[in-house]
């Protein structure tokens, strides 16, 4: 889940708004310090809710983001706080993962629903994240937190003015992750198992869900996003919590819902894996095929690929280099980043990079008690400008001065006819003939996966018998070499 006890620093002054007081849980009835009342919480959650948007992006589908939303508000009106503006929507990030920011709005990525089977096990996963909500648990985060450390780790450095040089070396969002505790994960996995219970879902299915998770950690996907086991911590022996609650229940599971062939024809076509339209790393070496442009940033750094910047940060996390979109003209872009408050520009050139036209200059700042010195390019091609930022603590530009040039003078068009051409992997869904071994279907209508990751999304053993009839998922398209470049 996102760290909501970081949402504050991106726009929401708390101050004087935080009031010492208790509240009642809704869902547990006792009386709970709460420093954020129930306005404040929802607005933290929109202004989480709309960086997520900007930075990670959302699923480029309506009918996909309708199905999540339906299935998602029919949830939330079983739970202990239907008047919220819950909103549910889907990422487009690769990684297996959900999470819930305060007020209601919860996400799950396109890398879990190509991993699940059916809508009973998405009903199961929204529910527990809807469980975090409605038992406030990040509320209960912030209002164990000195007020003085709340903040959002979101955002570039200059983007918006200076911000804290400390958020820059933790760039990505990995940082806004935390943790609940097991007690919190054990009672958000409580209640999505009693939301999607009482709407009628065959709740069976959320053992099925806690085993594909399992075998998905070997498995790893990288994306924007860290995977689900680096989010959720394990409570236990999940599966048999789950199966404790299912022994309790007396249900007539023939009349309860799974909703496999609804679901799966819903991702029919879903994009699986990394998107390399959407840009995609050789080493150090960035290709952005849509953009038609490449940039190389040093080796060695660690790298994040945002929906709104390309980033990469020293190995001593005290250096970074972004590649970003700006509006207007180069000029127009230079002269508002070097106007900046906080911002002492020195002289800005014009030159060229690769015969396209720059501006060019240094600059210095005070972030917080930390000064920080660097260069800022602007670059126009392809009828946009590009802002190549790179910047470190003071004391040590001068050693990284060299990587920043070689890096700046990397901005490039993209030529080659292979990198334009990459495609991403799709699920395709296929009826099969006969009976036959999943082995043997592999065999008949092959995947661009390997054997274990096609039985894993499928929720089966390599093993496995298949009926006639059985719709099963393909992942098709891609090729096997830029497959091993996007997905490491």
């Amino acid at each position: 889940m996102i760290d909501a006890s970081r949402m504050v620093r991106g726009g929401l002054a708390l101050g004087g708004l935080l009031l010492t007081t208790c509240a009642i849980n809704p869902v547990s009835g006792k009386s709970e310090l709460a420093l954020v009342s129930e306005s404040q919480e929802i607005e933290m959650g929109k202004q989480g809710a709309a960086e997520v948007a900007r930075t990670i992006g959302l699923y480029p589908d309506d009918g996909v983001q309708a199905y999540v939303s339906r299935l998602g508000l029919t949830l939330a009106a079983r739970t202990e706080r239907p008047q919220l503006p819950w909103q549910y929507q889907v990422v487009d990030d690769p990684a297996v993962n959900a999470f819930a920011l305060p007020g209601g709005f919860i996400f799950v990525t396109r890398g879990l629903l190509t991993s699940i089977t059916n809508e009973a096990e998405l009903a199961t996963v929204l529910g527990h994240e809807s469980g975090h909500v409605a038992a406030r648990h990040s509320v209960q985060q912030i209002s164990r937190s000195e007020v003085a450390q709340l903040g959002l780790g979101l955002g570039s450095i200059l983007s918006s003015g200076v911000q804290k040089y400390s958020d820059v070396a933790g760039a990505g969002l990995g940082v806004l992750f935390l943790k609940f505790s097991r007690d919190d994960e054990t009672q958000a996995d409580q209640l999505g198992f009693r939301y999607a219970l009482a709407d009628g879902f065959d709740v069976r299915q959320m053992v099925d869900v806690f085993q594909m998770l399992d075998s998905q950690e070997q498995l790893g996907g990288g994306g924007r996003l860290p995977e689900w086991q680096s989010t959720h911590p394990d409570p236990g022996n999940r599966i048999k919590a789950t199966q404790a609650l299912l022994a309790a229940v007396h249900e007539d599971w023939s009349a309860t819902k799974i909703g496999q062939e609804e679901f799966l024809r819903v991702i029919d076509g879903m994009v699986y894996g990394e998107n390399p339209r959407l840009g995609y790393f050789e080493g150090a070496l960035f290709r952005h095929p849509d953009l038609k442009l490449q940039f190389r940033f040093p080796a060695g750094w660690q790298t994040h690929n945002g929906s709104d910047a390309v980033t990469a940060v020293s190995p001593a996390q005290d250096a970074q280099i972004e590649l970003r979109s700006a509006a207007g003209s180069g000029a127009e872009a230079s002269q508002k980043f070097f106007a900046q408050e906080g911002v002492q520009g020195g002289r800005v050139s014009q030159s060229s990079i690769h015969g396209l036209p720059a501006l060019t200059g240094e600059f210095t700042a005070q972030s917080g008690q930390t000064p920080v010195r660097g260069i800022a390019s602007f670059v126009e091609y392809g009828g946009a400008t590009w802002q190549i930022t790179a910047l470190s603590v003071s004391d040590k530009f001068d050693g990284y001065a060299p990587a920043f040039q070689q890096s700046l003078a990397s901005f490039d068009r993209l030529t080659d006819a292979r990198a334009l051409a990459v495609q991403p992997m799709r699920v395709r869904l296929e009826t099969v003939p006969a009976a036959m071994t999943l082995a043997q279907f592999n065999s008949q209508y092959p995947s661009s996966i390997p054997p274990a990751e096609l039985a894993l999304i499928n929720g089966l053993g390599t093993s496995d018998r298949l009926r006639a009839g059985q719709i099963i998922k393909r992942v098709m398209g891609g090729s096997p070499a830029m497959a091993a470049v996007v997905r490491p």
